[in-house]
């Protein structure tokens, strides 16, 4: 034991757990007047947040959730949404939100293997619901979100909870004594991703995890405090990669969008004069394309992430020429959401447009809340040279990193091997050392032996002015074995 070691011991003057549910304490101690989130003709104050979120979660504690207990959650861009974030983890449980897009069969198998405890569900989507709590076969408490300012078609709205959220709220108390997790290692959320065969995994992540996660995204994206964030991306992707949380660090006005139309983002950005949002790159394409009668003048800066998937060069120009600022970001469900950016250089700026465009469609280098990422062979973990042109797997190391899939160690282990989390992605390093996705190791087209980027040739197709949306994947060829088909 060395001397700074000796008597300087942990204890609870200098070490509390890192957990991001001390950023609405904070907001709401600090902040109580500033808005916190706005929806159609809803508006709250973070003080009025922060007691919602205790309120609620005092009424999840009466009903018996408690520490590592699953709730569920499947509900739009709304207020509800958000304050789960915050209310679920109070009492030391996990949420766990769901996809709104996906089938019963899928929603049935999430319920049960995440051994869901409760259900928030909003009544739009009540008919899949109903399907899957039939195959689900179990008797599970339900709480409504019944939004007034949703657009219900036929048969859609049917409540079938044993409370209404309002309701819930109400039998809660405003004074719930709550507390921060003993150990910030305690798992926070439980979010299911998708692979391209077998049964969708259950990705945990822990308090620590989404603390360090929020303050690297204000530190990468330059975010100032009181800024204006239009909630986009769906909160049940990566926790709306974390930005719940990242909302209450810089007490940002949150304004909710239900439907992502073009329109509807035009009209928030104009009202509430919006500084920043999230997409994917079938967003920034539905704004740049949308009809003129939808737009609105732009006269102030908008600072846009697009992460998702590649975007292509000619995306990121027209999102440009209408002045909104595009910074491109990388990662996973498995990462908390972006651990890449591409991180602007100064000596770009007298590049054309196009070459601008260009260099922004790179994933770039790692954030600031990510310690390591490598592209390398996956079995020899030699990295490849920085020629632009070798690919390798993308390599990650961090902080945030997931704790694992739940209830599956085989997966866990085959997916973070030797210290590194394989992403599955591959990937080129240019000699700037920014790193380029040139596709997923599943989706790479082999044709004549040869490895071909369908997301290359995406980037090509794109650029032709006729061209608003392209996906190319492999088809089968009796010659080459396969060949590219573009879906234009």
């Amino acid at each position: 034991m060395n001397q700074f070691s000796k008597d300087l011991d942990k204890n609870k003057a200098n070490y509390v757990p890192l957990s991001p549910l001390s950023f609405i304490t904070r907001a709401k101690d600090i902040y109580p007047n500033y808005e916190s989130v706005v929806y159609g003709n809803r508006n709250y104050t973070w003080l009025q947040t922060y007691n919602r979120c205790t309120k609620f979660a005092s009424a999840l504690k009466k009903q018996g959730i408690g520490l590592g207990n699953t709730v569920s959650i499947i509900a739009a861009n709304t207020p509800e949404l958000l304050e789960a974030h915050y209310s679920i983890p109070m009492t030391g449980g996990v949420v766990n939100t769901i996809n709104t897009r996906l089938d019963a069969e899928t929603i049935a198998y999430i319920l049960e293997h995440s051994d869901a405890k409760m259900l928030i569900t909003d009544t739009q989507f009540s008919p899949t619901i109903k399907k899957a709590l039939n195959l689900y076969g179990k008797k599970i408490p339900i709480i409504d979100i019944h939004d007034d300012q949703a657009i219900f078609k036929e048969g859609e709205g049917e409540k079938i909870g044993d409370w209404t959220y309002e309701e819930f709220l109400e039998s809660g108390d405003e004074d719930f004594n709550w507390s921060l997790p003993e150990d910030e290692w305690q798992a926070i959320s439980l979010s299911y991703t998708s692979g391209t065969t077998g049964k969708p995994k259950g990705v945990v992540y822990h308090h620590r995890g989404s603390y360090l996660m929020s303050t690297g995204s204000v530190t990468a994206w330059n975010m100032t405090n009181k800024l204006t964030f239009l909630a986009t991306v769906p909160m049940f992707h990566c926790n709306g990669w974390g930005y719940p949380w990242t909302a209450a660090l810089i007490h940002a006005k949150v304004v909710c969008c239900r439907y992502i139309i073009a329109k509807d983002i035009y009209n928030l950005i104009d009202q509430h004069k919006v500084t920043h949002f999230g997409g994917a790159p079938i967003v920034l394409n539905l704004i740049a394309n949308a009809e003129e009668k939808d737009k609105k003048e732009i006269n102030h800066k908008i600072y846009v992430l697009t992460a998702g998937a590649p975007p292509t060069s000619a995306i990121l120009e027209k999102m440009d020429n209408l002045g909104f600022e595009v910074m491109h970001v990388y990662g996973l469900t498995e990462t908390y959401g972006h651990v890449l950016q591409c991180a602007w250089n100064d000596e770009w700026n007298d590049r054309s447009n196009s070459e601008k465009a260009d260099l922004n469609s790179r994933q770039g280098v790692r954030y600031p809340n990510l310690e390591e990422a490598m592209v390398a062979d996956p079995e020899t973990y030699t990295p490849v040279p920085k020629d632009g042109k070798t690919m390798g797997e993308i390599l990650m190391r961090g902080n945030v990193v997931m704790k694992g899939y739940y209830k599956n160690k085989e997966a866990t282990e085959a997916s973070m091997r030797n210290g590194w989390f394989h992403s599955g992605d591959l990937a080129v390093v240019y000699p700037d050392g920014y790193i380029q996705i040139k596709d997923r190791s599943k989706d790479i087209i082999i044709s004549g032996g040869e490895n071909i980027s369908s997301v290359e040739v995406e980037n090509v197709v794109a650029k032709h002015p006729s061209v608003s949306l392209v996906a190319v994947v492999a088809k089968p060829d009796e010659k080459w074995g396969e060949t590219p088909c573009a879906f234009v």
